[in-house]
Parts: C-alpha cells; sequence; structure tokens
C-alpha cells in the first residue's frame, strides 16, 4: 500500500493581498496569513474583547503623539506573513499608511486563551525573525503578562529564531514597553 503524499501551497504576501483586493478573501475574515500558511485566527470571545480594548488603552496613554496603536490590523512582516495581532504600535499616524501596511512594529501583544502555544511557538519565533524587539502575550489561561524580548537566532525553534529573554509578570507588577521607557503600566490594567 503506498503512502499518499500531501502537498500543500504557500502563499506569498503580495498573492494573499491580492486574493482580498478580488473579494476571494473578504477583509474581516478570520484568517490572517503566518509564513505562507493561511491560518483561522482564534475567535473573539468575551474576555479577549475586553482585554483587547484595555491593552490598546493602556498603550494609547503609555506611548502618546506620534504613535499609532492599531487593533487586530495587518503587518506586513516578511513577503510570507501578514499577521493581524491583536494590538500593535507603530511610529506615526494612521494616514502613515494609507499605502501600505506597517511593516516594522515596535511593539506587539497578542492576547492568548486557547492560541497559547501558537502565540508562544509559532507566533513567538515569526516575531523574532522579523526583529519585533517587544513582544507581549496577554496570558488569560494563568492572567499573567508573558513578555519576550532579545531576539535570537536559535537553529532548534521553527523559524529559525525565538527570543532570549522572557518574563512572566503577575498583577501585581508593571511593565515599561522598550519604546516608552518612562511609561510603567500595570499589569492588572491588562487583565480583564
Amino acid at each position: 500500500m503506498s503512502t499518499l503524499e500531501i502537498r500543500t501551497r504557500r502563499w506569498t504576501r503580495k498573492e494573499y493581498d491580492r486574493l482580498i483586493e478580488l473579494g476571494i478573501l473578504h477583509e474581516d475574515e478570520p484568517i490572517e496569513l503566518v509564513d505562507g500558511q493561511m491560518v483561522v485566527r482564534e475567535p473573539k470571545h468575551a474576555p479577549h474583547a475586553v482585554t483587547t480594548g484595555l491593552v490598546s488603552d493602556a498603550l494609547r496613554a503609555a506611548f502618546g503623539r506620534g504613535w499609532h496603536v492599531r487593533v487586530q490590523e495587518p503587518i506586513a512582516l516578511d513577503d510570507e506573513s501578514e499577521p493581524e495581532p491583536d494590538v500593535s504600535v507603530v511610529r506615526g499616524a494612521p494616514r502613515d499608511y494609507l499605502g501600505e501596511h506597517p511593516a516594522r512594529p515596535t511593539l506587539i501583544v497578542e492576547i492568548g486563551k486557547s492560541s497559547l502555544a501558537f502565540d508562544r511557538i509559532h507566533k513567538g519565533g515569526l516575531y523574532a525573525r522579523a526583529a519585533v524587539t517587544d513582544y507581549w502575550i496577554v496570558n488569560l489561561v494563568d492572567r499573567v503578562l508573558e513578555v519576550y524580548r532579545r531576539p535570537v537566532r536559535s537553529a532548534s525553534t521553527r523559524y529559525g529564531w525565538k527570543y532570549k529573554s522572557v518574563r512572566i509578570l503577575k498583577s501585581g507588577a508593571s511593565v515599561a514597553p522598550l519604546a516608552a521607557p518612562a511609561a510603567r503600566i500595570p499589569v492588572a490594567d491588562l487583565l480583564p
């Protein structure tokens, strides 16, 4: 008996954007491009939606003028990835990105419950490879903030990159974004 080989097709960011442009994929469909694969995003249950609002409010206050906090909007990470992080912070203003999605976020925040492993391993490796220096996961299962920093090469990981520094912060702690070091955000302000 022969083994059936399953073939998959990898997509480029340009092809993915074209599928949206042609109406084959709709902009609000729960799909994002992660390393050439179309991945269905986690459903937005009530605690996830509340947490997204809390995180975006806290980051707007922390960063202020000159920074744009994006909520569930695409990031042009590389030629094969256009993830839609729950919250991201980029330089500038919304109109700066009329022609193209931002490519170099200063901070990405994912909110995870059922997606925790995917956010840690897949997205973490992808963001590290793209040199995102500040990556946070609001872990709704354990009610902590996971802070990932210092991307480094790692041959043993899926994308060849990982974060060297990983800190787990509980509700009583505070965190300062690397790009806004004077801002102190209480972790409790990020949790529902």
